[in-house]
């Protein structure tokens, strides 16, 4: 009899542990926050998303996902419901897109806002309003990938084109080329070896040279600075030129009008000169017997043997 009360005692103390246990359990898991219902409709892919995925706002939980279906009101789009804390800034530019959570490949809802408005979202869990989902990174590579295939296959026609047995040919001759060009660099770089030697003695006969140059440039400032000096050659020679334009134009001031005078008086004695030898050359008996009419001559009338006209 006493072995059956321990029996129940201890059924009732473990019976006791277990609601006890399970009611910590509950109270432990319970969530007291507020959240509000959202829906989104895609026409993409949406695989790798489950339902109690994660949802985040730029990284940050504030949510999971509700259930995964069918869109009544758009057909054959997926309708994706979740739900969100009522504490974030759920505004009318505030979009969604599937994301995948590091190698696992599961899927969650990343949330973001542009910016565009801040008028915050009315909730209402009997029509909740829908967030645009926005095509992630994964709908983007499979909706390329086909191009990307394309590509490639397009690439590696060109590689063949460029691996073929003319171009590698040619690769191989301008490979050969390339070589030679290097050995007659080579040479030529050898025999410049004398002329770099004395590249060293050229620079120090240019330094001497320069420095002669620098030295006559500076002796030729000190004497054009000497010839510009008040007083200087330079000045004295100009007013040596202002004295020997003074006296230019005295000169044509007094002395040119009676040079002027004198010139006329030799031309017009000239004039007389000429006349007299021209008339002396006429008439040569002039010089003895003057400017009168000549007797006439035998043969001539009023000759006269005595020289008496008649």
């Amino acid at each position: 009899m006493e072995n059956k009360a321990h029996a129940m005692a201890a059924g009732i103390f473990v019976l006791v542990v277990t609601v006890m246990v399970a009611l910590l359990a509950v109270w432990l898991m319970r969530d007291d926050t507020q959240r509000d219902l959202y829906d989104m409709s895609t026409d993409e892919t949406v695989s790798g998303l489950q339902p109690q995925a994660a949802v985040r706002f730029r990284g940050v939980p504030v949510g999971k996902v509700e259930l995964i279906g069918f869109d009544t009101k758009v057909k054959g789009n997926v309708l994706i419901r979740v739900s969100i804390d009522r504490s974030t800034p759920m505004t009318q530019s505030t979009f969604a897109t599937v994301a995948s959570q590091g190698v696992t490949g599961l899927g969650f809802i990343q949330l973001d806002d542009n910016g565009g408005s801040s008028e915050r979202m009315v909730p209402n869990d009997d029509d909740p309003p829908r967030i645009p989902l926005k095509p992630g990174g994964l709908s983007k590579l499979l909706t390329q990938g086909e191009a990307i295939l394309n590509q490639a296959e397009e690439a590696g026609k060109r590689m063949n084109r460029l691996l073929s047995d003319e171009n590698q040919a040619a690769l191989t001759a301008a490979v050969t080329q390339l070589g030679e060009a290097a050995s007659s660099i080579n040479r030529v770089a050898k025999g410049l070896e004398p002329t770099v030697a004395t590249l060293p003695a050229l620079s120090r006969e240019a330094n001497a040279t320069l420095a002669s140059v620098r030295s006559a440039t500076d002796e030729v400032a000190i004497t054009a600075r000497r010839l510009n000096e008040k007083g200087g050659p330079i000045d004295k020679l100009a007013e040596g030129g202002a004295a020997l334009a003074s006296g230019v134009e005295t000169f044509s001031a007094a002395t040119l009008p009676k040079l002027g005078e004198v010139a006329e008086e030799t031309a017009r004695a000239m004039r007389q000169l000429r006349r007299t030898v021209n008339a002396v050359d006429d008439n040569p008996q002039s010089l003895i017997f003057g400017n009168g009419a000549p007797l006439p001559g035998p043969g001539e009338p009023g000759f006269s043997a005595e020289g008496v006209k008649k």
